[in-house]
């Protein structure tokens, strides 16, 4: 075990920077399986002293590859770096002869099949976890955003989780699950919450009691590190940041930013807010519990809970009007545009949707998965 973590140190950000990480599946051209083939694709990688090596990252399985950004200022600068390290890997996994394929979960893939990645991190996760552990075949994308004080980063957290099934809707990408269609938008979102410390946060009013909790896990001996605290959404003390896990894998580029660029304005809202002295509004955690259940379940169909007083409203309704009420934040932000976008994303159909489309035409798994790599390019 490590060392007994009791003072959280957080390295507050001056400005709201802005991290991304973007999951992505490799798949076989032929059979649009799920492959095996990250160690081949790192070798290269290794081999070819490859630019950009640092920004591509290995995952528990050997079928995953994540493609993280540096530290950026703005979405267009984010999503260019992104694009960057994107034509790399692509060159790479052309080589190996995989495609790739973001979405939250694969409609058909055994988990029985899959490799784990080598290293003690991952083995004794598998080995505490067992059964739920491998079936993790789930892909998501993270956002961080910078805070600048530890004293923020509580309240801004607890009051983001009022638009955590807005978020999860609008990239929801994850309806089918072994051969079967689930009957849910997001079963990822499901899934990953069977992990011992994944799932929603608790919504701690001090920092003091983030701290408690975390050496309670610590000495119980469920984390050696901080960073085995899987939350949808979790402080990120060492990089000064508030990272969001609330979404799917993402299947292109134009969708992606414009998620990002949500969260990145919700986030700074959120921030200004409570540095003008507000008092940022939170919910019950059992109505965010039903949030996150109802979004999972029926996406960008789903009613949500809005308030204390359990006022309830069309995600796709309140979505539409908190896009224009953070455009000016979006101004601010250099992400005009992006932020604009997300109403492309509802009205073309959230990919769950076209996954759903694109199966019902043809009554072949495979497609989809075709379908999905297809959005890609």
């Amino acid at each position: 075990m490590g060392d007994r973590i009791s003072d959280i140190e957080f390295r507050g950000s001056p400005e709201p920077t802005l991290g991304v990480e973007w999951e992505l599946a490799l798949v076989d051209p032929v059979t649009r399986d799920l492959s095996n083939s990250a160690p081949e694709l790192f070798e290269l990688i290794g081999a070819r002293g490859v630019d950009r090596s640092e920004r591509i990252h290995k995952e528990l399985l050997r079928n995953t590859v994540e493609l993280v950004t540096d530290v950026c200022h703005t979405v267009p600068e984010a999503m260019a770096d992104l694009g960057e390290t994107l034509d790399v890997v692509r060159t790479l996994t052309d080589e190996v002869g995989v495609d790739l394929y973001g979405a939250g979960t694969h409609p058909f893939a055994e988990w029985s099949t899959q490799q784990l990645t080598e290293g003690p991190r991952y083995a004794e996760l598998i080995a505490r976890t067992q059964w739920w552990g491998r079936q993790m075949l789930i892909w998501g994308v993270h956002v961080h955003v910078g805070i600048s004080r530890r004293d923020k980063v509580l309240p801004i957290l607890s009051s983001l989780l009022k638009y955590y099934p807005h978020l999860l809707a609008l990239s929801a990408s994850s309806p089918m699950w072994g051969g079967r269609e689930t009957g849910y938008a997001s079963n990822r979102a499901m899934m990953f919450q069977q992990l011992p410390t994944a799932g929603l946060p608790f919504q701690f009013e001090r920092w003091s009691e983030f701290e408690r909790f975390v050496s309670d896990q610590e000495t119980t001996g469920i984390i050696d590190h901080l960073n085995e605290i899987r939350w949808d959404i979790r402080p990120s003390p060492h990089l000064g940041t508030i990272e969001v896990r609330v979404c799917d894998g993402v299947s292109n580029r134009r969708e992606l930013a414009g998620i990002v660029a949500l969260i990145h304005c919700l986030i700074v809202d959120l921030d200004r807010r409570l540095t003008a002295g507000e008092t940022l509004p939170q919910m019950a955690p059992w109505l965010v519990q039903e949030n996150k259940w109802r979004a999972a379940r029926y996406g960008i169909d789903a009613i949500v809970i809005q308030d204390a007083d359990c006022s309830e409203r069309l995600v796709t309704d309140d979505l539409a009007e908190l896009l224009v009420r953070l455009e000016p934040v979006a101004a601010s932000l250099g992400c005009t545009d992006e932020l604009a976008s997300v109403s492309d994303i509802v009205a073309r159909g959230v990919s769950y949707k076209r996954q759903h489309d694109v199966f019902a035409r043809t009554g072949d798994m495979r497609e989809v998965v075709a379908s999905v790599v297809d959005e890609l390019e």
